[in-house]
């Protein structure tokens, strides 16, 4: 089994428009314990992203026929050459040692058959940091059996986590590109592209494993595309679509109604 270290390991800027928070993204992959590789992808080229790329001698490439959210990760996820893939949503934060924790598993994993990695997150509201709430508490409960070794190539199990909404937070997660199929995020959905990856994902061969870290900040706004696809409904119609994959209709609207009432802190 090859052993993984920082040069396997990418991380993949996904920036749109004029982000305020994108220097603070990349501050906090350029002061990883271990470095790893930068690379940025866009499917809207302005001067704040060319410049900030060029400070930070990062390449950057642009997605020639942008169409969604999910086309743009999928453009972004090609462009890595690396084994190792984290696609780095543009107003979040890592804690320094997110890098060195995600190959600490990897190399734990010695079938070498990841398909995921993903770790615990918590949220910057407000000019605070949240580390607990409704919504924080609940994922931390879906997704604990897989912290748990054992279950880690359990299909069952990972089904079953998701069959109660999605846990998986998009931008902790590291893939290994050998194990998972391409193109990678479904494109049918404007919210829940990455909740219906991981349905898909959930089927396959090969390991699922959480980290009970809090190696991420997940930022809360109004302008962000989280937010504003939960004002509008967007969220909890996608989702209630994918639940059906493992539920009858009824029974799928009520855990969706009782998971949405969590979602309420993702609102400010």
């Amino acid at each position: 089994m090859k052993s993984y270290n920082g040069n396997d390991h990418t991380f993949v800027i996904c920036a749109y428009k004029e982000n305020p928070y994108l220097e603070e993204t990349i501050h906090s992959l350029k002061n990883q314990t271990i470095k790893s590789n930068i690379i940025l992808s866009t499917s809207t080229p302005n001067e704040h992203i060319i410049n900030l790329c060029e400070k930070y001698e990062i390449p950057y490439f642009v997605n020639p026929n942008p169409k969604s959210a999910a086309s743009d990760w999928n453009f972004g996820f090609d462009k890595a050459s690396t084994e190792l893939v984290t696609m780095a949503h543009q107003d979040d934060t890592y804690e320094p040692n997110y890098v060195e924790e995600i190959l600490k598993a990897a190399n734990q994993n010695k079938k070498d058959d990841t398909i995921l990695i993903f770790t615990d997150y918590y949220e910057h509201k407000l000019g605070k940091k949240e580390t607990s709430n409704l919504l924080l508490n609940v994922k931390r409960i879906i997704n604990f059996p897989l912290s748990l070794q054992c279950f880690w190539s359990n299909r069952f199990v990972r089904k079953r986590t998701l069959s109660v909404g999605c846990a998986i937070c998009c931008p902790t997660v590291t893939f290994l590109k050998k194990n998972v199929p391409f193109p990678l995020f479904d494109t049918k959905y404007k919210n829940s592209c990455d909740y219906m990856t991981w349905v898909i994902l959930a089927e396959e061969k090969g390991a699922f494993i959480y980290l009970r870290k809090r190696l991420l900040g997940h930022r809360i706004y109004a302008e962000s595309a989280t937010s504003l696809n939960i004002s509008e409904n967007i969220r909890v119609k996608e989702d209630y679509e994918i639940l059906c994959h493992y539920w009858p209709k009824a029974i799928a609207k009520l855990i969706n109604s009782i998971y949405a009432q969590s979602e309420k802190s993702n609102k400010v």
